[in-house]
């Protein structure tokens, strides 16, 4: 007759032994590396997450997420207030300037009576606001204006617009030859541009950070009647170039609509 045997059976040893092991290990040495190697990936894609979070910042830091809207300015659409580091005087009226970088009659306008209209700006008897379009784009077949506008939206970024906007002005290729993009750096630079902030500059050109921006302004000032550049606009109201065609007669003007 059969009898049990109380002699422990060798596969039985084996898996006492097992057991043991891995209640001594808390669980297993098996989970132990699985729990690691998730502990590990976690870790890797949190390091990659928070660079790619910092180069996004980053970029948009210089390119605005697209919609940039220069500093001031009310949003996409509205002028860029210049000179705003200037207390007005009380009353000072509100100067609208509506020009366009390739257009040859705002640099006459420029040439003639833009350093009235800075001097007077400066005293505080004046509030300028620009209004930089870009319609002749379509007239000239270039994309001038645009690049422009936004090559000096970038300069207003290191607090150089006035002086990136006199720059073009001065230096205003003939009608139609359009803007490089050579000279636009150059007048960055000669706007006093310089070291990191040329860089940054230059970021935010390629980027074409104040693009949008130059397209709406634009877009606006159509749907506010404006169809010719230079417009200028006091206080709301259309001025005739023809009446104020000097610096005499521009202070003038400006002086009469001070409240």
């Amino acid at each position: 007759m059969a009898k049990n045997s109380t002699k422990p059976r060798p596969g039985n040893a084996r898996q006492a032994k097992i057991q043991a092991a891995q209640k001594a290990n808390g669980g297993g040495g098996v989970n132990k590396i699985v729990v690691a190697t998730v502990v590990v990936v976690v870790a890797i894609v949190a390091v990659v997450g928070g660079v790619i979070w910092m180069e996004t910042s980053q970029k948009n830091a210089v390119t605005g997420g697209g919609n940039a809207v220069p500093a001031g300015a009310a949003g996409l659409g509205a002028g860029y207030p210049a000179f705003t580091d200037v207390k007005a005087v009380a009353g000072a009226p509100t100067l609208d300037v509506f020009e366009d970088f390739q257009c040859p009659a705002c640099k006459a306008f420029e040439d003639q009576l833009g350093p009235t209209v800075e001097s007077l700006a400066k005293e505080g008897k004046v509030k300028v606001v620009y209004h930089v379009k870009n319609f002749l784009d379509d007239n000239l077949r270039n994309d001038s204006s645009t690049k422009a506008g936004n090559a000096a939206f970038c300069a207003a970024d290191a607090g150089k617009f006035q002086e990136f906007h006199d720059q073009a002005y001065a230096n205003q290729p003939s009608e139609g030859a359009g803007f490089t993009d050579a000279q636009l750096k150059g007048f960055a630079s000669a706007a006093g541009i310089t070291g990191s902030a040329l860089t940054t500059w230059q970021q935010c050109y390629d980027a074409g950070k104040y693009v949008d921006y130059v397209n709406s302004v634009e877009k606006k000032s159509f749907e506010d009647g404006v169809r010719g550049t230079p417009t200028l606009r006091l206080n709301g109201k259309d001025l005739d170039l023809g009446q104020v065609g000097t610096p005499e007669l521009l202070t003038q003007a400006i002086q009469d609509a001070t409240k």
